[in-house]
């Protein structure tokens, strides 16, 4: 009996810490529910009980596994971060189903769910329709959750933690994608969070003005600075960013959508400075702009020669906007690009794939990576010409470690896996081949839409229960860049 209360004690106290930071995000999750419920009791649009019960619940169940573990407090371990990361993204998106279930008569779980992790890796597929009919203070929630989602909770969290006892820096580490994992921008990792956060909220509200200014309702301007600068891409109406028909709207959606796709350690220093030197150095930024210029370019020249609209003018702008918002992974769609001809759309979804800088919150490969494969594959040539030559890969002047390269290259491997398993699982289960693909892409980029059936035309609703939650999976996969979620399921994470 002893021995087992010793084991059950011992059990108790490794796992303590992860319970305690884990009920202190839930709690704080839930108090994220008072906005929209403020919203709901304002315009008194049917919602107010949905968001009283999701807040009883979310705040009830955070408390509950605070207050079992709160006297087991202790530093968090590299495993334990990990883990953190993977049980806040996967349970918290549970918690953001429950304004939906509640609300949305006939709403199953599963579509919930996919709403609800949508929102949270910013990807922006949808299975819902309707929108323009649905509360406004539910689509805000929807918004807002990308919006939470954009940075991370997790880097919130950890500028909250560590104030509380529980150190904060393996879970920003395990959390925050790309160079930004190996890069304090301020001596202390609490500093760092609420540095990034300072700035993602600056932005954020210069976004919201602009688009009410530019003629939105002040309630559709938050909903869409929500999803723009989290490049989300939720709308709350089905014809997303094409109900308005704005050409004002959609510029100043392109030069917030440029703004996220670029790296937020970047704009620190640039606030931080004062100066837009830090943004003009970092060669990232530089290749994300020249990419998404000449991209706009090529599909501009592309849909003219191809008589798709009538004149260059009209033509650069549909192209503009669908194409930033796709190379972004915002996913906002202001016409149906599928029905263009096939290479604009197939082009759109590439870019997806690597278009936005590391440290931004748009997904995907990221810039940076694919800077470094190009350099690499230069190298390598190099070598065959003059094989004793020791030529090291630089970016921003810096030689990269090899360590670094191999992790690229790993990354890669896993992310080609990942496309192909889960396309073939998605074309196993019945699903056109087509669909399947862009599917698979536009989820694990965190894109949303994607072509034919998943389409801007379209959205995910007549995917099956099983369909549904491998993309729900893929998602997550694409937000967490892969490692930070499959490390968990080895043999390896779990030893002691």
């Amino acid at each position: 009996m002893d021995v087992a209360v010793v084991v059950r004690h011992g059990t108790l106290a490794r796992h303590a810490p992860l319970a305690h930071s884990l009920g202190l995000v839930v709690m704080l999750f839930g108090l994220s529910f008072l906005f929209p419920l403020a919203v709901s009791h304002a315009l008194g649009d049917g919602a107010e009980a949905a968001y009283d019960e999701a807040i009883a619940i979310t705040v009830g169940a955070g408390a509950a596994l605070w207050l079992v573990s709160r006297r087991h407090r202790a530093e968090l371990a590299l495993r334990d971060g990990f883990l953190l990361v993977v049980l806040v993204w996967t349970g918290l998106a549970g918690f953001a189903t429950l304004p939906l279930l509640f609300y949305i008569e006939g709403l199953s779980f599963t579509d919930a769910y996919f709403e609800a992790i949508s929102g949270m890796t910013t990807t922006g597929a949808t299975t819902l329709t309707g929108l323009d009919r649905l509360p406004p203070s539910i689509n805000l929630w929807r918004a807002q959750l990308q919006w939470i989602g954009g940075l991370g909770i997790i880097v919130l969290a950890v500028a909250i933690l560590p104030l509380l006892g529980v150190g904060g820096a393996q879970v920003f580490k395990a959390e925050v994608p790309g160079p930004m994992k190996d890069t304090r921008l301020t001596p202390r990792i609490t500093e760092t969070a609420k540095g990034l956060w300072a700035v993602y909220l600056g932005l954020s509200v210069l976004c919201a003005l602009a688009y009410w200014l530019g003629g939105m309702t002040w309630l559709d301007a938050i909903t869409h600075m929500y999803s723009t600068m989290s490049l989300g891409g939720f709308s709350s109406h089905d014809a997303s960013f094409g109900y308005f028909d704005s050409p004002r709207l959609e510029a100043i959606a392109i030069v917030f959508m440029l703004i996220a796709s670029m790296s937020f350690a970047s704009h620190f220093l640039a606030f931080r400075r004062r100066s837009l030197a830090p943004l003009w150095r970092d060669p990232e930024a530089r290749a994300v702009l020249i990419v998404m210029l000449g991209s706009v370019l090529l599909v501009t020249l592309f849909l003219w020669a191809r008589d798709v609209y009538p004149s260059f003018w009209t033509a650069l702008r549909y192209a503009a906007f669908n194409t930033i918002s796709a190379a972004t992974t915002a996913g906002y769609a202001s016409t149906d690009y599928d029905q263009w001809p096939v290479f604009a759309p197939l082009w759109l979804l590439f870019l997806s794939a690597w278009a936005s800088s590391s440290g931004s919150t748009g997904g995907g490969i990221k810039m940076v990576r694919a800077l470094l494969l190009v350099k690499h594959a230069a190298r390598d040539f190099t070598r065959i010409l003059h094989p004793r030559a020791q030529v090291p890969v630089r970016l921003g002047g810096s030689a990269v470690e090899n360590h670094v390269l191999s992790g690229v290259l790993a990354f890669m491997l896993v992310y080609g896996g990942t496309v192909i398993a889960m396309t073939l699982l998605l074309a196993a289960s019945g699903l056109e081949l087509v669909t399947a693909f862009s599917a698979v892409v536009a989820a694990i980029n965190n894109l949303g839409p994607g072509m034919r059936e998943v389409g801007p035309a379209g959205n995910y609703a007549a995917l099956t229960d099983l369909q549904t939650w491998v993309l729900s999976l893929t998602m997550l996969l694409g937000r967490l860049e892969l490692f930070t979620l499959l490390v968990v399921f080895t043999p390896g994470f779990w030893r002691k």
